[in-house]
C-alpha cells in the first residue's frame, strides 16, 4: 500500500508536474473522495448494475496489483485517474493537497478491497464471468458499448467499458475505436488487441501523447523536434503548449495508424505468441525477464511486414515517424539500434529505402530472438526456475549486454 509519507508525495508531485511522463489511460468516468465510483450521469442508457458492477471490478483490481508499479509511477498514474475522474483534459494540474487528499481515500478505500474477488456480471438476470468478453459483449451489444477484460502489464487484470464510435479493417484485422470511458481501471493500456480485435481507445491516446511530449519536451531528439515542426508546434525552438492543446485532438486522428499498426503487427506476428508471454510472466511476473520478453514481442510487431514500420514506409508518414523514432526507448531501443543510423540518413536524403532496410535487418535478429525465447519458454513446466533462468540469462540477456546476477 502507498504510505503517509507526505513529503515524499509532494516531491513526486512537483517533480511529473514540472516534467511529465508516460502514462496510458484507458476506461471510465467518475468517482468522490468516498471511492465507491459513483456512475456517472453521462452514462444514462446504460445498465446501472453492469456499470456498478465493472467498475467494481476495477476497483478489486487495483487494490489487488498496484504494488507492480514504482511508487513514483503510481502517483503518476494516480494524477491521471484522478483527472479521470474529475473529466479534466490532460494539461489541467490539480492543486497537490487535494490530489493528496484524494490519493489517502483511495487508499483506505483499496484496503477495505484487497482480499476480495471479482463479481460476476448480471446483465438481464444472467450472470457472466467477468472474463466472459464474447458473451457479455453479445447480450449488451445494442447499447453501443464495448465491454473488454484482459491481463496487463505483470498479468494485472485489466476491465473496462467504452462507447463504440467506428470500426474499420487493416490488413485483414478488424479495429474498434472507442470514445467516452465510463468504467476503468488504473492501469489503463490505450490500444490493445482482445480476441483478434484491435481496440484503440481515443480518450487514454490524448492522454498518452500529451504526457509523452510534454516528457520529451527538454529532449534533443531530432526526431522529435521534426514531428513538432511539422505540426507547427514550436515556437521559437519550444514547444508552443497553447497551440498543442488546439491541435491535440487532430494529432491523434493523424496519428492513430501508428498505433493501429504497431497492434495490427501484434496479431499478425506468430512468432513469439501470447500464450508463450504469458507462461513467462506468470513465472517471472515483473523480471527483468518479462521486459525482456516483451520488448522483444514489439519489436517482432513492428518489423512485421504488415507491421507499423511498412505501414510508415509505405504511407511516407514522416511524422508518425518521428513519433516512432522518439518513443524508441529503453530496451526496445537497444533491440532496434538500427532505426537511429538509419533516422539521421533518412532526414539527410528523405529517402524511404534506409527505413525498410533497418526493418529488414532488426526483424531478422529478432526473429532468431524470439525463436529462443519460445524454446526456452517451453520448458517451464519441466525445470526449476533457477534452471529456466540460466538459459534466459546466456541466451538472451547476456547477449544483449542485460547481464543478470546469480543466485
Amino acid at each position: 500500500m502507498i504510505n503517509n509519507d507526505w513529503m515524499y508525495y509532494y516531491l513526486c508531485i512537483f517533480f511529473y508536474q514540472e516534467k511529465l511522463v508516460f502514462s496510458a489511460i484507458i476506461v471510465s468516468e467518475n468517482s468522490t473522495l468516498t471511492m465507491n465510483s459513483p456512475i456517472p450521469t453521462s452514462t444514462m442508457g446504460l445498465d446501472r448494475q453492469l456499470l456498478s458492477d465493472v467498475q467494481y471490478n476495477c476497483d478489486v483490481s487495483d487494490a489487488r496489483d498496484h504494488g507492480i508499479y514504482s511508487m513514483c509511477s503510481m502517483v503518476l498514474k494516480l494524477r491521471n485517474l484522478y483527472k479521470w475522474e474529475q473529466g479534466v483534459e490532460p494539461w489541467n494540474e490539480p492543486e497537490s493537497a487535494e490530489l493528496l487528499d484524494w490519493i489517502d481515500a483511495k487508499e483506505q478505500y483499496w484496503e477495505s478491497l484487497s482480499n476480495q474477488s471479482y463479481r460476476p456480471i448480471e446483465i438481464n438476470n444472467n450472470t457472466f464471468d467477468p472474463f466472459d468478453v464474447d458473451a457479455i459483449n453479445r447480450v449488451q451489444a445494442r447499447d453501443n458499448h464495448y465491454y473488454g477484460a484482459g491481463f496487463g502489464r505483470s498479468m494485472k487484470s485489466i476491465f473496462f467499458i467504452a462507447q463504440k464510435t467506428d470500426a474499420l479493417e487493416v490488413e485483414g484485422c478488424p479495429v474498434l475505436l472507442l470514445g467516452t470511458e465510463p468504467v476503468r481501471e488504473m492501469a489503463s493500456p490505450f490500444a490493445m488487441a482482445q480476441d483478434g480485435i484491435i481496440l484503440i481507445r481515443t480518450e487514454p491516446l490524448r492522454f498518452f501523447l500529451w504526457d509523452h511530449i510534454q516528457e520529451l519536451q527538454s529532449s534533443c531528439r531530432s526526431a522529435f523536434r521534426y514531428t513538432l515542426k511539422s505540426y507547427g508546434l514550436l515556437k521559437n525552438g519550444v514547444l508552443d503548449q497553447q497551440q498543442f492543446k488546439e491541435v491535440l485532438s487532430d494529432m491523434v486522428s493523424q496519428e492513430m495508424g501508428l498505433f493501429i499498426h504497431h497492434e495490427v503487427g501484434e496479431v499478425l506476428q506468430k512468432t513469439l505468441e501470447s500464450s508463450t508471454l504469458q507462461a513467462i510472466i506468470g513465472r517471472f511476473p515483473s523480471s527483468v525477464i518479462e521486459f525482456v520478453c516483451r520488448a522483444v514481442k514489439d519489436i517482432l510487431a513492428d518489423t512485421h511486414p504488415r507491421g507499423v514500420l511498412s505501414y510508415i514506409t509505405r504511407e511516407q508518414k514522416d511524422t508518425s515517424l518521428g513519433l516512432y523514432v522518439s518513443f524508441l526507448d529503453g530496451l526496445r531501443k537497444k533491440l532496434f539500434p538500427e532505426m537511429f543510423e538509419a533516422w539521421d540518413q533518412f532526414t539527410q536524403s528523405n529517402k524511404w529505402r534506409c527505413i525498410e532496410q533497418a526493418r529488414l535487418d532488426c526483424r531478422r535478429r529478432s526473429l532468431e530472438l524470439g525463436e529462443k525465447i519460445t524454446e526456452i519458454a517451453a520448458s517451464i513446466d519441466r525445470q526449476p526456475d533457477e534452471q529456466v533462468q540460466s538459459r534466459f540469462n546466456d541466451q538472451i540477456l547476456e547477449p544483449l549486454g542485460l547481464v543478470v546476477p546469480r543466485s
